[in-house]
């Protein structure tokens, strides 16, 4: 074995047993708090779940089996864990190792990837440690979400990228580019970004494949997805993404994009601006020593991800909250990391001479530890919030009303866990909803007039909702039955969830139920007479 390689496996096997530890720690944390049993963090797992229970035990591509619904972010990934469940049974766990196989594939192209730069073992696991972390991959893991398997695709993309001769290299960033846009819809920004500065150099082909090839599969699973529901993108896209309609809307809507969405967007600052800054810094310096087309291809990745942050920024979802912008921090760090390789083998110098850069590398730093910080809370509570809430209100529909017409607004684990007929007032498992939800439209009377109407002519049962979505727009003919409450929220949007009998007829009944029914001794019950 050669030195360098030698030095690589190190590195790799180094980066690996530090960020797995982190995991196992938070894994065994969250066991501790959900009766032996993960739990993700958040709701929306489920929902990839429960579509792929129904994909692969059905053949119905829905939240439910027995309808159609387009309520999947990320179609590839919930197909993919639909082929798991075919192979190894219907378990809520695969997400899980899903993403340990892929959280293992990124630790081992970003090593790769750094031992281009850096020959000392140090180096390289505080390079490639400094990107999960500041990514904030130890969260996306244990979310069992989409996102690592994003920030695989992106990763082994740049690599690629900086061995582009290698024909190998050239197979698997367009491979990547493939798969891309049907893991994460936002991943088009990142192909327009990347076309764009393909064209800067005049490799019009190039641009033009990475067009090509990243937009097919979106468009395909457009076409499919409008001769089902009408709409191009799934629900979610649509009721959160940025919406042009150019009518007398369209002012406020591009206000609402370039101020809201990203100049005025806290969110922007906390994860985008230092990196866009630290990339301008560089660029700015190179722009007086070398002619345009090499001032380019040396900051070829700087120019491409700060794009892509800005057109992510103003056109999708931007909270603050990471798991959405994890495959932007990923570029933002294997695009600068390179770019002070000498702070990395000189610390002392490179600070002398460097003092702006420095300091916006501090202030990164200080974010990594705000990010990790962040990161703690959801880990530490996150699993046990939705254990004690969204869990067990799934456990009581599956009790008393597993096949009965629920009204919902948080539908992953309760229907992952159930059989129910579901009515997402929030739109993503139910299309009826998308009007009352797109373009961040604020609830009227004529949503509660519809919801009053059409729950009692499809005879829904039962309603499981938290009362401050509807903006007090809660229809008058249902009745609530009770609360239930839980503390140190933090990754449920609200503690408090109300259920309430739509059908009034059956309002003494759902009272007995919840009474009889064996909740969680966290979840504080309060019923309604």
């Amino acid at each position: 074995m050669s030195f360098s390689s030698n030095v690589s496996v190190k590195s790799f096997l180094m980066s690996l047993i530090i960020f797995f530890a982190v995991c196992l720690g938070y894994y065994l944390n969250v066991l501790a708090k959900t009766d032996g049993h993960y739990v993700y963090l958040i709701d929306d797992a489920y929902i990839h779940l429960a579509m792929a229970k129904n994909f692969a035990l059905y053949d119905v591509w829905g939240i439910t089996r027995y309808e159609f619904s387009s309520t999947s972010s990320s179609p590839l990934f919930t197909y993919l864990l639909s082929v798991l469940i075919q192979f190894f049974g219907n378990n809520d766990q695969l997400p899980l190792y899903f993403n340990a196989i892929f959280g293992l594939g990124i630790v081992y192209f970003l090593n790769q990837y750094y031992s281009e730069f850096f020959k000392n073992v140090k180096n390289i696991v505080a390079a490639v440690l400094f990107t999960l972390f500041f990514a904030v991959l130890h969260l996306q893991l244990l979310s069992g979400m989409e996102h690592v398997f994003h920030v695989f695709l992106l990763v082994v993309n740049i690599f690629c990228l900086s061995n582009f001769k290698n024909k190998t290299a050239v197979f698997g960033f367009y491979f990547s580019l493939l798969l891309m846009g049907v893991v994460r819809f936002e991943s088009m920004f990142y192909f327009v970004s990347l076309a764009f500065g393909f064209i800067l150099i005049k490799k019009w082909k190039e641009a033009a494949a990475v067009l090509l090839i990243g937009f097919i599969p979106v468009a395909i699973f457009c076409y499919i997805n409008y001769q089902h529901d009408g709409y191009l993108f799934p629900n979610s896209v649509v009721v959160k993404g940025t919406k042009f309609t150019f009518d007398s809307n369209l002012p406020h809507q591009l206000k609402s994009m370039l101020l809201d969405n990203f100049l005025f967007n806290k969110s922007f600052y906390k994860i985008g601006f230092l990196p866009i800054i630290m990339c301008a810094i560089f660029i700015v310096k190179d722009f007086k020593k070398k002619n345009y087309n090499d001032l380019v291809k040396d900051n070829f990745l700087l120019i491409v991800i700060s794009l892509l942050m800005i057109c992510h920024s103003m056109f999708a979802d931007l909270r603050g909250n990471f798991r959405y912008e994890a495959y932007i921090l990923t570029g933002f760090s294997m695009a600068l990391i390179p770019k002070m390789k000498a702070l990395f083998e000189d610390f002392k110098n490179y600070i002398k001479k460097e003092k702006l850069i420095s300091v916006l590398v501090l202030m990164n730093i200080f974010l990594l530890i705000y990010k990790f910080s962040f990161a703690h809370q959801m880990l530490d509570n996150g699993g046990k919030n939705i254990y004690e809430q969204q869990i067990q209100s799934a456990k009581f529909l599956h009790t008393y009303y597993n096949t009965s017409k629920v009204v919902a607004n948080d539908i992953g684990a309760i229907t992952y866990f159930t059989n129910i007929h579901l009515l997402d007032i929030v739109g993503l498992g139910s299309k009826e909803m998308i009007p009352f939800n797109e373009n961040k439209k604020q609830l009227d009377q004529h949503f509660e007039d519809f919801l009053t109407k059409y729950t009692s002519n499809k005879k829904y049962d039962v309603a499981v909702i938290y009362d401050e979505w509807f903006q007090g727009y809660v229809p008058k003919t249902w009745k609530k039955a009770a609360v239930l409450k839980i503390k140190n929220r933090i990754t449920v949007s609200k503690d408090e969830v109300s259920i309430y009998s739509v059908d009034a007829d059956n309002f003494q009944q759902l009272k007995q139920n919840i009474r009889q029914f064996k909740w969680n001794r966290n979840v504080e019950v309060l019923t309604v007479d």
